[in-house]
């Protein structure tokens, strides 16, 4: 009998063993899947009526909040209608200012719903702004975020930290925008589009020269700008929330408190 017992007991043991090894087993398993999953990243689909669909991969693991920021605007349908309203053959197409012109900032209910809205701006996720995490190179096909230029008046964190909603596409490689902007794409399909788009006929602008001499020059408005008609963004299932903003510099305001001018009267429009 005693040994009847010591070998159920000895079997009760080895299925006790069995099923604890199974379990380390998925569990350990389990942990490494999670570690080695792929999370893919986000694809943009940014339909241009009359041109086709450029496919963008957006990279969060380089400029987070920028991405954030791109996703919620477009799943809010902030981009819809509006246009490519810049473009600089060999250079690049610049787009999605709800002004039309460039001079448009979003607003902080276009990424969420609010009673007392506000303009909004991001800070600059790139090198020059002491962010140091993107290292994305300004070649053919990368998308960034545009921005103003107040530099010259020596306000470079404003500058740095200016970007909305605009973006721009870059046709051709161009090494001296590195580090100075935020890039956080770039085209995986229809780089042709953007090439289409940057050969638009743009306008001109008749100026008078020195002599008094008048000139046409053209200039990087073009003459029928291309429509965006929607940016579509696959997430596969990551939820990526709001975007950290920071209230927009307000330069006209800054010149007034510190020497009483106006922009306008600084440049003669008045």
């Amino acid at each position: 009998m005693k040994n009847k017992n010591e070998l159920v007991k000895t079997i009760i043991l080895s299925i006790v063993a069995i099923i604890l090894l199974v379990g380390i087993g998925f569990a350990t398993y389990g942990v490494y899947a999670k570690m080695t999953m792929e999370v893919k990243n986000p694809i943009a689909i940014i339909e241009v009526e009359n041109f086709g669909e450029i496919k963008v991969e957006l990279f969060p693991d380089q400029a987070p909040n920028t991405v954030t920021n791109f996703i919620r605007l477009a799943k809010r349908g902030f981009y819809d209608d509006l246009k490519f309203h810049r473009v600089e053959k060999d250079f690049m197409i610049q787009g999605g200012d709800k002004n039309g012109d460039g001079t448009g900032s979003p607003s902080i209910s276009d990424i969420r719903d609010v009673e007392d809205d506000t303009k909004y701006n991001i800070k600059g996720e790139f090198l020059a702004n002491d962010y140091k995490d993107n290292k994305i190179k300004f070649e053919r096909g990368v998308i960034a975020m545009a921005r103003s230029n107040y530099t010259q008046y020596g306000l470079y964190r404003e500058s740095y930290n200016s970007a909305g909603s605009q973006f721009f596409i870059m046709q051709k490689d161009t090494e001296s925008l590195n580090g100075s902007y935020a890039a956080f794409g770039k085209v995986k399909e229809g780089i042709e589009i953007v090439d289409a788009i940057a050969e638009l006929e743009t306008t001109t602008e008749t100026k008078q020269n020195e002599n008094g001499e008048t000139t046409s020059e053209p200039t990087d408005t073009p003459v029928n700008p291309p429509v965006i008609k929607s940016i579509r963004v696959e997430t596969y299932g990551v939820e990526y929330g709001e975007p950290e903003t920071v209230d927009v510099f307000d330069l006209d305001n800054w010149f007034m408190q510190n020497y009483g001018i106006s922009l306008d009267s600084l440049y003669g429009n008045q």
